[in-house]
């Protein structure tokens, strides 16, 4: 009977063992981190809020981004209640302290919060029109080098390398010397021009190993044109690639803006940007901190979102990574 119990005491041991496994695995803490990690929950907050406050700028302004008032320039923000300042009038400097500059005023007595809120449409301008005018320019260069190798191939590769060899921040200064555009159009076509080159390096090496494919190879001996095979076969192929390359690319653009706007050459007023509020507050980085502060927090997070999204969807759709996952 006791060499009974003593032969089923190793079970118990390992059941218990088990057991405590079970509960670590099911600490919801460390659930909740795992979740964090494993899915892009805080950039995808990040990124929702940019959206909104991109397309619903004009509806979630607390006071116009343009109006001065330089009675209140670098005025910092404070809170109270509301009971408080109600015998106050209107156009009292306190009252419209409390009730419209939630994040302090800008050096020409703008509101910070409405100068974030018009950033981000300017952001979302980046993200669609530059980063997507890159994007058909370069999947279109790649797929063509890629698919017809030779002449075209060398050609194309050559462009590249002598296009990202150009300083880009130096020709834009000199653009904004010569022209002094007066809407944002002209710096989301320079920023687009910037957004090329890596599309084509990507796309053009998966469309060389397309090529070669077996269902590429049936197109052809059934007389399909050129254009449809790039377009029908070798196009789709690329675009895991292409999503994960402007993932990656649009925080490197919108970054580009910000030091453009910073420079002088970016965002023509009185289009607010979160570059040009930063560079409006530089000399005041010791008296009022708050108004590059809170743009600069805008920049941060956006950025840092995207390149978050990017590494996860990467991760995602690349076949590579997941095998070694």
């Amino acid at each position: 009977m006791a060499e009974a119990t003593q032969a089923a005491q190793p079970s118990e041991t390992t059941s218990q063992r088990l057991q405590g496994a079970t509960r670590k695995k099911r600490n919801p803490v460390a659930k909740a981190w795992r979740f964090l990690i494993i899915y892009p929950v805080v950039p995808g907050i990040v990124l929702g809020l940019l959206v909104i406050a991109g397309v619903g700028a004009d509806y979630l302004y607390p006071r116009d981004p343009i109006k001065q008032s330089l009675s209140l320039r670098a005025l910092s923000p404070t809170y109270g209640r509301a009971s408080e300042f109600s015998e106050l009038p209107a156009d009292h400097p306190q009252h419209i302290h409390r009730y419209e500059f939630f994040l302090g005023a800008d050096p020409l007595g703008r509101d910070i919060l409405s100068r974030i809120i018009g950033g981000a449409r300017i952001t979302l301008y980046v993200a669609v029109i530059s980063l997507g005018t890159g994007l058909l320019l370069g999947a279109s260069m790649g797929v063509i080098a890629g698919y017809f190798g030779g002449w075209w191939d060398e050609a194309i590769t050559r462009a590249v390398d002598m296009w990202r060899s150009i300083p880009f921040i130096l020709v834009a200064l000199v653009v904004a010397a010569f022209w002094d555009p007066k809407t944002p159009w002209v710096v989301l076509f320079l920023l687009s021009l910037v957004a090329w080159p890596p599309f084509v390096r990507q796309v053009r090496a998966d469309a060389l190993l397309l090529r070669s494919r077996d269902f590429v190879l049936a197109a052809r001996i059934a007389g399909a044109s050129h254009t449809r095979i790039m377009v029908k076969h070798v196009l789709p192929g690329t675009f895991s690639t292409i999503l994960v390359v402007a993932s990656l690319s649009i925080g490197s653009l919108i970054l580009t803006e910000a030091a453009l706007s910073y420079l002088g050459a970016g965002i023509p007023d009185p289009f607010p940007s979160w570059g040009k509020s930063v560079s409006e507050g530089r000399g005041y980085i010791k008296d009022a901190p708050f108004i590059i502060f809170y743009p600069g927090l805008a920049l941060f997070l956006v950025v840092m979102s995207f390149n978050f999204f990017g590494d996860w969807l990467r991760d995602k759709l690349d076949p590579r990574l997941r095998q070694l996952v």
